[in-house]
């Protein structure tokens, strides 16, 4: 079918087609397509390269082959290939979804459908489209065997410590998780995925052990989005997650952290819709749910885990406060990381939520000229971002469809510097002081409350003790 074209309106089902892993060149290729009537369309093929090959353990003729390891890997890499695969599914989010390798047992099934179904909530508002319930994936009922453990020596009083990846994405709460981990003697390999310049420099300023995975998109995706296919956000952290997993075990790692807080959980209420959130991936609800199906389907013993999710926004700014390594190196700023379209000549933009947002959530624990001098501006000084100042603090309308706080801790952070010689007349703050502070209720506007631990995490009690110590919390 070389000449095959797509027509968004001519298919009816999304296919899974194979998931190859070569231990010999470390190469993943997940290849999928879409099903019309006339036939299925040529493969789109992701590939994955995991450094660090050859990966021996895995080559059934080497002498060092582990059976175990080699279950898991094969158990992470089916779980991968129906993560990744939202990427193309959107193209043109078909309610039918096959599986070339059989039908999903029910809890794996479940999970899929919880990750392009709520993963898939900004695109599927933007676009008009209705996911929650009407996709129909493959099943059969029948539970998958349960996991074996990796380490039986775990619980050993002389047992290796457990190596983690944690992620990196540049900005500054990877790079708390990062100096927290280093602060309880924990020396992780600080891992990304993609060739970011950007985060390449705050991963070597940690002067930890780096892994960078590469990852290619299938080309004709590309071409599909200038052909009228459904474009939009899709659940990164979903995919990275499932990239990481299958990256650790490759390379000897027992445990993958990231560094979600819980603000994540929290999405936009939209009127008519109810909520969507941005960043569900990053939320709880995945977390809880991916790291029992890693332990369920792939190692008995695997953690997966964000390390700051009793944590809100505000907590995580002041920690990242304390720190001053990174001030010349970390952007959290979207822009950076498009995929396609123009990128920043600076490190922060300006004039995206996420780089309003952290000045924000930093002003309050930072001396003014250490902030303006990492941003080069006073963006709370500026009366042209009042509409996107008031869209953080969710007073009218929603917060705005970003990776960014809950709007209590936008107001808070606000009245906070109302209250500050340094801050409170800078014009957005002068603005809030003025004209919409003294209709806001005075105890919802307090700092103290946000920067305690709260709601439920995946740390455990002595973890959870030490972090809250490191934070001071």
């Amino acid at each position: 079918m070389s000449d095959w074209t797509f027509d968004r309106s001519r298919i009816r089902a999304f296919r899974f087609c194979s998931a190859r892993f070569d231990p010999a060149t470390g190469e993943i290729a997940l290849a999928y397509a879409f099903v019309t009537d006339a036939g299925i369309s040529p493969e789109l093929v992701e590939r994955i390269t995991v450094p660090g090959a050859p990966f021996t353990a895995l080559q059934s003729a080497s002498p060092d082959f582990d059976a175990a390891r080699a279950a898991a890997v094969d158990a992470a890499l089916r779980l991968l290939h129906l993560v990744a695969g939202v990427s193309y599914y959107k193209a043109a989010a078909p309610s039918v979804l096959e599986c070339a390798d059989g039908p999903l047992d029910e809890a794996t099934a479940d999970f899929i459908a919880s990750v392009y179904e709520n993963g898939l909530g900004e695109f599927a508002y933007r676009n008009g489209l209705d996911l929650r319930g009407h996709l129909l994936w493959p099943r059969d009922g029948v539970a998958r065997p349960p996991a074996a453990a990796l380490r039986p020596d775990a619980l050993h009083a002389n047992a290796a410590a457990p190596r983690a990846l944690v992620a990196i994405g540049g900005g500054k709460d990877s790079l708390v998780s990062i100096e927290a981990l280093r602060a309880l003697g924990t020396a992780p390999t600080v891992t990304w995925i993609g060739s970011s310049p950007l985060i390449r420099a705050c991963a070597e300023r940690t002067g930890l052990p780096t892994l960078n995975i590469g990852r290619a998109l299938a080309p004709e995706l590309f071409a599909f989005n200038r052909e009228g296919a459904f474009n939009g956000h899709i659940p990164v952290t979903a995919v990275n997650s499932a990239i990481l997993v299958l990256a650790a075990l490759l390379t000897g790692h027992d445990s993958v952290v990231f560094s979600n807080e819980h603000s994540a959980s929290y999405g936009s209420l939209i009127p008519g819709t109810g909520e969507v959130n941005h960043q569900w991936s990053k939320g709880w609800d995945f977390e809880r749910h991916f790291a029992a199906l890693v332990r369920a389907q792939v190692a008995a013993d695997f953690d997966y885990l964000s390390l700051l999710r009793p944590f809100s926004e505000l907590a995580v700014a002041r920690q990242f406060a304390r720190l001053d390594r990174y001030d010349a190196h970390f952007s959290s700023c979207n822009r950076n990381f498009h995929l396609l379209g123009d990128k920043p000549t600076q490190r922060w933009c300006g004039q995206c939520p996420k780089c309003h947002f952290v000045f924000l959530a930093l002003a309050p624990f930072m001396p003014k000229p250490r902030l303006l001098g990492i941003f080069g501006r006073n963006l709370l000084d500026d009366v042209r971002l009042a509409a996107e100042y008031d869209a953080l603090l969710e007073i009218e309308g929603h917060k705005p469809f970003e990776c960014v706080g809950e709007g209590r801790e936008s107001r808070a952070a606000m009245a906070a510097l109302a209250a500050s010689p340094s801050w409170r007349e800078d014009a957005i703050v002068a603005r809030f002081a003025s004209d919409q502070q003294p209709s806001l209720d005075a105890d919802t506007l307090r700092l103290d409350p946000l920067l305690a631990p709260q709601g439920e995490h995946g740390l455990g009690t002595a973890r959870m003790e030490a972090l809250s110590a490191h934070f001071g919390a």
